[in-house]
């Protein structure tokens, strides 16, 4: 298969910054406010009024849901100004709908963008998911490992003990089993109540956050969107799709997928060159949150490019009229 052409990545960067800062604005009002749904689609509809100023073909692949169930940026809808290269297109206008409502740490806002054609089209179901960071060999831990064995494979390739790791675990009732086996070999846990896009980037900077390694099961799309951040930052991940039910098999192949057991690497989850960014709408460990001011907003947003592997961390200060 040849390599998707340039869709003008550099270019298209900054104004994919602007895309999620406006959400983070319109959600910034709504902090605290214990209105979800209200955060949510402010956050939409933002992006999507700044998604449409780009020269862009693009198609929504990771959205908010079916056509039926999203009035804007459901999955398929088109978006851009109609010119300009044909994109794929996965979001997430608000990471941590509750972490806004109550004011909690680590809700963002995110969006990634590749080449058409280049983004799994994960359906909305739950994904198995394992992460590390740069500098590892490559499957030094895999899917089909235990978590024990995944603690122990990870400690003999950095060089440490067992319980110098920390693993970052989505807080949810279907994960103690997973919580009591990472324990039992002496290893850190850091539980997360929302938010595994953050959680997953955190491996990459280690040095940073003190987060070794992702795992738990989490939605497939946010999957595809940290595994894009992955691709930019460094780092493996492992996605495996988990079905409950015939509906949700369903909607696995209206998305193209027929082998329903398949793992896939951070690569085959994003296939070309991504960019992404997130803007902090709370204060978090990645970025900070919205800031006001008496006369501005402030944001801070990490930008990224696959293609060079540059990280940028922008402050953007806007004028309140």
């Amino acid at each position: 298969m040849s390599s998707p052409k340039d869709f003008n990545d550099r270019m298209l960067s900054l104004g994919l910054a602007r895309v999620s800062e406006a959400a983070a604005h319109a959600s910034a009002r709504l902090i605290g406010r214990g209105d979800e749904k209200a955060a949510d689609q402010a956050a939409v509809n933002a992006m999507r009024e700044q998604l449409n100023l780009l020269d862009i073909r693009g198609v929504v692949v990771i959205g908010e849901g079916e056509r039926d169930e999203a009035p804007m940026l459901y999955i398929g809808e088109e978006v851009g100004s109609g010119d300009g290269p044909e994109v794929d297109i996965a979001l997430d206008p608000l990471e941590g709908t509750t972490l806004t409502a109550k004011d909690m740490p680590n809700a963002l806002t995110v969006i990634a963008m590749a080449p058409r054609g280049t983004l799994l089209h994960a359906p909305d179901v739950y994904m198995d998911k394992l992460a590390i960071g740069p500098g590892y060999p490559v499957d030094v831990v895999s899917l089909d490992m235990s978590p024990s064995e995944r603690v122990r494979a990870l400690a003999r390739a950095r060089g440490c003990k067992d319980s110098d790791i920390t693993v970052c675990v989505l807080e949810r009732p279907r994960h103690e089993d997973l919580v009591a086996e990472i324990r039992s070999t002496g290893a850190a846990i850091r539980l997360i109540t929302d938010g595994d896009v953050a959680g997953v980037i955190h491996c990459a900077e280690a040095e940073l956050t003190g987060i070794d390694m992702y795992m738990g099961s989490g939605g497939a799309p946010e999957g595809v969107l940290a595994a894009s951040a992955l691709k930019c930052m460094g780092g493996q991940m492992w996605g495996r799709l988990l079905f409950r039910n015939d509906d949700e098999r369903g909607r696995a192949a209206k998305a193209g997928i027929s082998d329903l057991d398949r793992i896939y690497s951070r690569d085959e989850l994003v296939t070309a060159d991504v960019i992404f960014a997130a803007t902090g709408v709370t204060n978090g460990s990645i970025v900070a949150g919205v800031k006001r001011e008496p006369h501005y907003l402030q944001t801070e947003t990490i930008l990224m490019r696959s293609k060079t592997g540059s990280v940028r961390r922008m402050i953007y200060r806007n004028p309140i009229r």
